[in-house]
């Protein structure tokens, strides 16, 4: 049961699904897709029963490509991949770089799948699905997306992106990031999952090589004093705190971050640091200060 793989031979936890779950999943979206077709064509059969040949045909025509076109491409953009099927054999669409789909990528897959699912009784989706090495149709292709398993034995979820130290929490806030592309955000979600696993020298090299690919492309280079590493997970934290904020609709510059994995627990046990016994001097900064969960380094003075 094989990974997403970088270049640098860097396993990402998402699983790709296998083609006989997708296939049973595709399934129970037919039947039910189906069923609501049916119902409603026949009750626009009795509806336009006294309208003329051409206008039943155009009402039908517009009823297939609604219903079975339309409505699978709606479901996907408003559940974020997770159609009933789906959702009933623990899988999701995601974008090639692990984060949500759009309305652009259930658009693809929806025309595509129009082809090679229902013209072809998913016979064309079976064989690039086999012929894949991440059990992708032509679909998944061109939209550039994945089926994943969302359940996964425990020891899976457990590795997932370390979050940044809380001092490095919304300071990127104002960091341009439209111009990185997906391709870059895998090989940094990759990186940080797996960098505890990595050789020292191995893993502050791929930090440095990608945090300078990262200041390319935003236009500010890394700050002075923050570990490539660190710097990579903050940056990944801010994206991901921008699309939870589009998903919940709380959109704005000025909005608060919203927590993404241990980050808000990082941040309160950093806050609740007891402070130093009157007629003690406080520890200098770096002697015993606690040590970022990322990297283990310490915050600068």
């Amino acid at each position: 049961m094989s990974g997403l793989v970088t270049g640098d031979a860097v396993v990402l936890g998402l699983q790709p699904a296998r083609l006989p779950s997708r296939a049973l999943a595709i399934v129970i979206d037919l039947v039910v897709v189906w069923t609501v077709y049916l119902m409603v064509a026949l009750g626009l059969a009795v509806a336009t029963a006294s309208l003329d040949d051409a206008a039943i045909a155009a009402v039908s025509v517009a009823t297939f490509l609604l219903i079975l076109v339309g409505l699978p491409i709606a479901v996907e953009t408003l559940s974020h991949g997770r159609s009933l099927g789906k959702l009933a054999c623990g899988l999701r669409v995601v974008r090639d770089d692990g984060g949500p789909i759009r309305f652009r990528h259930a658009l693809v897959r929806g025309a595509v799948g129009m082809v090679e699912i229902l013209m072809t009784f998913g016979v064309v989706a079976c064989i690039a699905s086999l012929v894949s090495a991440r059990g992708r149709r032509i679909g998944d292709v061109l939209a550039g997306t994945l089926v994943v398993r969302e359940r996964v034995p425990s020891a899976s979820r457990a590795m997932g992106v370390p979050p940044p130290p809380p001092w490095l929490i919304g300071r990127f806030a104002q960091l341009d990031l439209s111009n990185v592309p997906d391709e870059l955000w895998l090989a940094i979600r990759q990186y940080l999952m797996r960098m505890r696993q990595l050789d020292p020298a191995v893993s502050g090299s791929m930090a440095g090589r990608l945090a300078a690919d990262v200041a390319g492309r935003t236009g500010a280079p890394v700050p002075q004093g923050v570990p490539p590493a660190e710097y990579l997970a903050a940056v990944v934290y801010e994206r991901q705190s921008r699309e939870a904020r589009r998903t919940l609709g709380a959109g704005g510059a000025g909005s608060s971050h919203v927590p993404v994995g241990g980050v808000a627990a990082a941040a309160e046990k950093s806050a609740r640091r007891p402070a130093a016994p009157a007629g003690q001097a406080a520890p200098e900064a770096g002697a015993g200060a606690e040590k970022s969960p990322t990297t283990g380094f310490a915050p600068p003075a």
